[in-house]
């Protein structure tokens, strides 16, 4: 594993869980149209920064010219491989947001979800972004909103030290965009809405928020930070 790596506190211990919450996220596709209609991929390279397990690697692929995908976590990373290995125009590479293996000005749009932990304290991975982007490319941050919704209620509780407007602040003062997007979790059992919100959720908050909450669709605030290079 790469030295000075910060380990995932969901998808790192519980891969097959979080593939669970990866299907259920955002089943409208409201997160990729909305960076589709501000930087598309087709024909162009991209870069996915904390790639885990892959899941959104083919996604790309199916337009994208060339895809690569980078994880600090090598089981993960293999995992990512193997669900890639038919797909000759997606690599894979263990690596840091904050030394990217890769040449300069070499990708076209970068995705980033849930990989740069909102914000403060991400300054060496953003300089990673202004090296490896090409001009005229664009780079996206999907994070949490703990100021809207049921989950971001959930997250503002289970996190209280992630304070939304420093948050902000350091976004909006590097000259990032923010499109707020209301998406939802909608699973099809309520025992995998369960074992995903105990992953994401101390256990004394994931058990009131589960005592609370009926049905097995959730309503999910999220930013999605972007900047064009």
């Amino acid at each position: 594993m790469p030295a000075g790596a910060r380990p995932s506190p969901n998808i790192w211990n519980h891969p097959a869980t979080y593939e669970v919450e990866n299907r259920a996220f955002d089943p409208d596709g409201l997160v990729e149209a909305t960076m589709a209609s501000i930087a598309p991929w087709s024909g162009r390279t991209v870069l996915d920064v904390g790639c885990g397990t892959g899941f959104h690697l083919p996604r790309f692929a199916a337009d994208a010219a060339s895809v690569v995908g980078v994880e600090p976590h090598p089981s993960l990373a293999s995992l990512a491989r193997r669900r890639t290995r038919a797909l000759d125009h997606v690599t894979v590479l263990e690596g840091l947001a904050e030394a990217l293996p890769l040449p300069d000005a070499s990708v076209d749009v970068v995705h980033a979800r849930w990989a740069y932990f909102f914000g403060p304290g991400s300054e060496p991975g953003l300089a990673e972004l202004a090296r490896v982007v090409r001009r005229g490319g664009t780079a996206f941050v999907i994070d949490n909103d703990p100021t809207r919704s049921t989950f971001g209620r959930w997250f503002a509780r289970g996190h209280p030290t992630v304070d939304a407007e420093a948050v902000e602040r350091f976004w909006t003062s590097r000259g990032w965009n923010r499109e707020r997007l209301d998406t939802r979790w909608a699973f099809t059992a309520r025992r995998d809405l369960e074992a995903v919100v105990r992953i994401e959720l101390p256990p004394a908050v994931a058990d009131d928020a589960l005592a609370a909450h009926d049905g097995l669709v959730v309503d999910y605030a999220v930013d999605l930070w972007w900047r064009a290079y």
